[in-house]
């Protein structure tokens, strides 16, 4: 269901305000930076009357992003929303080589050995993005949208990146997310989330009791650049019944060899 964009305060062009700005620039960047805060969409008219600019102004920018294929429109409700494109712009890469075309074979050779999906994850602002998957070859599996954002302290990707941040970092984290329950085992508690971070460098991987939906498990590994920092987070993800919490310590074995095998990718390229 799609709701309604508030109008209680509604941004102003940046156009308006930035000297020596590209009046056509400036709106389109509005446009996308509204619609990275809008998953659900926006329709022409909403766009408009938000920003203030004329529908004729608003209509020529999205087709023209529409064509380049940044943006999506569904064509029942006719809302915008920013398309998966986005993700190749702000992928990590080194110079030769991006982090997904780097973990592709790794990633691949994971979900052939376990069966299970198989997805990519990065650090943005404070939470992480999914940037790729190789779906599991099971009949059920787990499939996600590319770009679904996922919190940093309920679920294995999150708390690994969170993990292997500086105490500097992982402080300032800490302090701009809310620590709220999802499922009975979600840690809620800053102490306890701390000792959980301490145990994650210390083995080497991440786990995700069902602590962020009921019923699905995951085990993540980071893939480092050559200087030993964590560029990212491999993570495999599937139904509690055929990743059972027996199985954690071998999975985690086969989720750090994998994401061992995107690291020496990576450096290869370097």
């Amino acid at each position: 269901m799609n709701s309604k964009p508030q109008s209680k305060s509604q941004p102003k062009s940046s156009s308006e305000t930035t000297p020596g700005s590209v009046p056509a620039l400036d709106r389109s960047l509005d446009i996308i930076e509204m619609l990275s805060d809008s998953p659900q969409g926006m329709t022409l008219s909403e766009i408009s009357k938000r920003l203030e600019v004329p529908k004729n102004a608003v209509f020529r920018i999205t087709q023209t992003l529409q064509g380049r294929g940044y943006l999506l429109r569904d064509r029942e409700t006719m809302a915008f929303q920013l398309s998966g494109q986005w993700l190749k712009l702000a992928t990590p890469r080194t110079p030769r080589i991006s982090l997904p075309e780097a973990a592709r074979p790794a990633m691949v050779a994971l979900r052939d050995l376990t069966e299970e999906t198989v997805q990519l994850g990065i650090l943005s602002d404070y939470a992480g993005t999914i940037i790729d998957q190789v779906e599991g070859t099971q009949p059920l599996r787990i499939v996600v949208d590319l770009g679904l954002r996922f919190k940093l302290y309920s679920n294995a990707p999150g708390k690994l990146l969170l993990a292997h941040m500086s105490d500097k970092e992982r402080e300032k984290t800490l302090s701009k997310i809310k620590l709220v329950a999802h499922t009975s085992r979600t840690i809620t508690s800053k102490a306890a989330l701390l000792k959980e971070c301490e145990r994650i460098v210390s083995q080497g991987y991440s786990v995700d009791y069902a602590e962020a939906n009921e019923g699905i498990h995951c085990i993540a590994a980071p893939i480092r650049k050559p200087q030993g920092e964590v560029l990212g987070a491999m993570w495999v993800s599937g139904p509690a019944k055929r990743l059972p919490k027996a199985r954690f310590a071998e999975l985690g074995r086969q989720v750090i060899e994998a994401a061992e095998q995107a690291s020496r990718a990576i450096e290869a390229h370097s």
